[in-house]
């Protein structure tokens, strides 16, 4: 499993590595100069002139992506901000918190949902709970986030006055509008994949065997059809927490979320080029790490694939 582990974690260095040759080439073929930006729209050419030389724009591409990437290799130095002028990491680290924690309320409400949907669900097939589990699934995946938060916003801020509308200022109050919007999609695709897990285990022989002894439907459902029926719901909540990760960005901005998502917003448009590229590897590292975190989670929720890895160590051996 260990070197399961470590080969898994020398692949993200060139998935890392095209994340950011890609996200750098976007930043510097998009329209805008952050030099005259920064200098304001007054300033001479020789000032703005001197602002490129100081950020070292006025490098050939290759040399900003080698210097840029050795930073990151040597020293851990994602360049600092230009706005800010204090080091993207420390701004990244600020803001990260708010953003992972809007991230994991929203996994842990789509999560427990979505499984208590999708088992009964599949309990109570082709029943009215059924198709209304269904509808509310569907609903949720047509759902823009954009259009839900306004959707939320008109009703519980504006028409009913129960939730604030923007940032986080009172209390635990202010997270639910951005939480219930940001879970929305992500509930309904754990809902539907429950559903269709659920549906194939229930009907496999043990399942029938184990109703056939008299034991208790509710521990038949949980302890046996479920436990067998995770592996692709584990697929679906990784992906889902990234997802969300990303998702921040909007649902941020949206709400005025102090997080990483709505910073990496305003850098784009302030063509605050460093913290948009670390911004972006920081989101792709968590996403990274968090398939791998699904895959060590296979092994111990099914033991025929830990086996598969003890096999294949031997083999190596």
């Amino acid at each position: 499993m260990i070197r399961y582990i470590a080969k898994r974690i020398l692949m993200m260095i060139p998935v890392l590595l095209g994340v950011i040759l890609v996200v750098f080439i976007m930043n510097h073929i998009s329209d805008g100069d952050p030099a005259r930006m920064l200098a304001g729209e007054s300033a001479s050419e020789e000032a703005v002139e001197a602002i490129r030389e100081e950020l070292g724009l006025n490098d050939p591409l290759p040399v900003q992506f080698f210097n840029y990437v050795k930073g990151i290799v040597t020293e851990f130095d994602l360049g600092t901000s230009y706005q800010t002028k204090r080091p993207v990491i420390d701004e990244l680290m600020d803001r990260f918190p708010t953003t992972a924690t809007l991230a994991f309320l929203c996994m842990i409400i789509s999560a427990v949902v979505g499984i208590g949907l999708g088992i009964i669900s599949a309990v109570k097939q082709n029943t009215l709970i059924d198709h209304l589990s269904t509808g509310l699934a569907l609903f949720g995946v047509s759902m823009p986030a954009f259009w839900a938060g306004l959707m939320l916003i008109l009703l519980f801020s504006i028409y009913l006055g129960w939730l604030p509308v923007q940032g986080l200022d009172d209390g635990w109050v202010s997270w639910v509008l951005p939480t219930i919007t940001s879970s929305m999609a992500g509930m309904a695709t754990i809902t539907r994949m429950t559903r269709s897990s659920m549906l194939e285990v229930i009907c496999q022989d043990y399942i029938v065997t184990a109703r056939a002894k008299g034991l208790n439907e509710r521990v038949i459902i949980i302890k046996h059809a479920l436990k067998n029926a995770l592996i692709p719901i584990i697929t679906v909540l990784g992906i889902q927490l990234g997802i969300m990760l990303g998702g921040a960005v909007l649902t941020e901005t949206v709400f005025s979320i102090p997080g990483l998502g709505k910073y990496m917003v305003d850098s784009i448009k302030n063509r605050d080029y460093p913290v948009v590229q670390g911004g972006v590897l920081l989101l792709a590292l968590v996403f990274s790490l968090v398939n791998l975190l699904v895959d060590i989670i296979y092994a111990y929720v099914d033991p025929r694939i830990k086996s598969q890895y003890s096999r294949s160590r031997r083999h190596s051996s």
